[in-house]
């Protein structure tokens, strides 16, 4: 289920006429904002202006009740110090009854500027004579809901795009946008160039492949070392006798010499 969001061709404005002759200020007040507001439409939204046009006529017939006619004051500020100005609503009455009927109206409606476009649907008139003929508004009593037949269209769900399959004997592009090879997979966690491994088998291959030739290189190394270490035994060994047969002959030629 989704939440629907009111567009601007799902609202329909109407236009009505409310006759304030002997109404309360307040009940008045809110039944007109409310249509304001556009809360008595199933689409409505606080976020989105969705009410109807209203015409208040009779204005001067509106009532208040218990004592506020005589102690209830409309306060209005300058701006500057000391600009304060107090006026009773028994002089508003009698001098701007449109006046009350706006500002207990726009006391009703939010605060800001989406507040204020709803004020602007709003007239207020002190007799019973209006000049919106040309709208062709519906006349409407206090305490009735006005009808709305204008409820928007069923939303339909959105077709999934069709995804095209991908070619079995070319693999996905790298960087350079050079497709890989069907048989070898890239390494995850790299976004440079793409390595590649090689099957078990073929791994396995070249290794006995390998195998014969290296150890033939290790045993021709091993036999190489042996006969460096026989020969330098062979020539320590000569050099020793050498030596022993200088010093043999070295003292036979002292005793020699002695004895003559």
């Amino acid at each position: 289920m989704k939440t629907f969001s009111p567009r601007p061709r799902d609202i329909e404005r109407h236009w009505y006429v409310v006759d304030a002759d002997g109404a309360v200020l307040g009940r008045l007040a809110t039944e007109v904002a409310a249509i304001l507001r556009g809360k008595h439409k199933p689409i409505f939204a606080p976020h989105a202006d969705t009410g109807d046009h209203v015409i208040v006529i009779n204005a001067k017939g509106v009532r208040l009740t218990g004592a506020k006619e005589e102690s209830k004051v409309a306060y209005r500020h300058s701006g500057y110090p000391g600009g304060l100005s107090a006026v009773g609503y028994d002089r508003l009455m009698a001098q701007r009854p449109a006046f009350v009927v706006e500002k207990a109206v726009r006391g009703m409606l939010p605060k800001n500027r989406l507040g204020r476009a709803m004020a602007r649907k709003l007239m207020v008139y002190p007799g019973p004579e209006h000049p919106h003929a040309a709208q062709k508004p519906q006349p409407l009593a206090l305490g009735s809901i006005p009808p709305w037949t204008g409820l928007p269209e069923p939303m339909e769900p959105k077709a999934a795009p069709k995804r095209e399959p991908a070619a079995a004997t070319a693999g996905p592009k790298g960087r350079g946008g050079s497709s890989r090879p069907a048989g070898k997979k890239a390494i995850p966690g790299r976004t440079g160039a793409t390595r590649t491994r090689t099957s078990p088998a073929k791994s396995t291959a070249k290794s006995a492949a390998k195998s014969p030739a290296k150890s033939a290189t290790k045993s021709t190394a091993k036999s190489s070392r042996t006969s460096r270490g026989s020969a330098k035994k062979t020539t320590s060994t000569k050099s020793s006798a050498t030596a022993s047969e200088g010093t043999k002959t070295t003292r036979g030629s002292r005793g020699k010499q002695e004895s003559e």
